[in-house]
């Protein structure tokens, strides 16, 4: 992993400045919103900023492992048609139900897709989840959501990239290799057809009544932790 390369020097350094930026400026902004509740402010901010890191972090792992930028793409697809399954309309006991679903068998879908959808020349390849933090009740609907999409793509890897875990566990401590937490083993252990990555970015367990966007609960974004996140990610990336 060349992390020296000019492009993710520039990478990294960007991820940094725009979470100081939404870190120490979202509170002020919020609060001068007029229409908007401040806590949707504050959300809608943080999980686009996420967004914008994990990207960045996906494009920085690609060309640090020498990869052509030009190979890699995001979001050509943001949602996919999810049919419904055959062998659920062939369990359904109600025969009138049963063949009127299947006489309209087209119509029932529904269009699914995660927070950033990374394709390598054309081919999706992995799907990402952006959160401000996650807790358990949260990871249920990422493994689910990952589920769906796995059925449509075999071969789909997943990620999970969090500013903070409420995870449980040593994912706050930020370990190259997480042993997760005893609830979210268990909730994995009912995905296993979906082998989650969690990246967790800040050192320590969120907590609520310390909101990193406040100034006196304001955690650093590190160079170290997103160059780990990078490694991480370059690791779920096609050869």
């Amino acid at each position: 992993m060349n992390f020296q390369h000019p492009e993710v020097a520039r990478l990294i350094g960007e991820s940094m400045r725009v979470y100081e930026s939404v870190a120490r400026g979202v509170d002020a902004a919020a609060a001068k919103q007029s229409g908007r509740a401040y806590g949707g402010v504050v959300r809608a901010e943080k999980g686009k900023l996420v967004e914008t890191i994990a990207r960045n972090l996906i494009r920085a792992a690609w060309i640090a492992r020498g990869e052509d930028e030009n190979r890699l793409a995001f979001d050509l697809h943001p949602k996919y048609d999810i049919p419904i399954t055959a062998e659920y309309v062939d369990g359904i006991a109600d025969a009138e139900i049963r063949e009127e679903i299947r006489a309209n068998i087209g119509k029932y879908k529904i269009r699914h897709g995660t927070d950033v959808h990374v394709y390598a020349d054309g081919e999706f390849v992995l799907s990402a989840e952006c959160k401000a933090y996650a807790e358990n009740a949260m990871l249920k609907r990422i493994l689910f959501d990952a589920r769906l999409l796995r059925t449509k793509f075999p071969d789909l890897r997943f990620a999970l990239v969090q500013l903070e875990s409420q995870l449980g566990g040593d994912y706050s401590r930020l370990p190259a290799n997480p042993r997760g937490s005893p609830q979210s083993r268990t909730l994995m252990s009912y995905m296993r057809e979906v082998d989650l990555t969690i990246i967790t970015l800040l050192e320590g367990e969120r907590k609520v009544a310390r909101p990193i966007h406040k100034a006196e609960f304001y955690k650093p974004l590190t160079a170290e932790s997103l160059q780990n996140a990078a490694a991480t990610l370059a690791k779920l990336l096609p050869d």
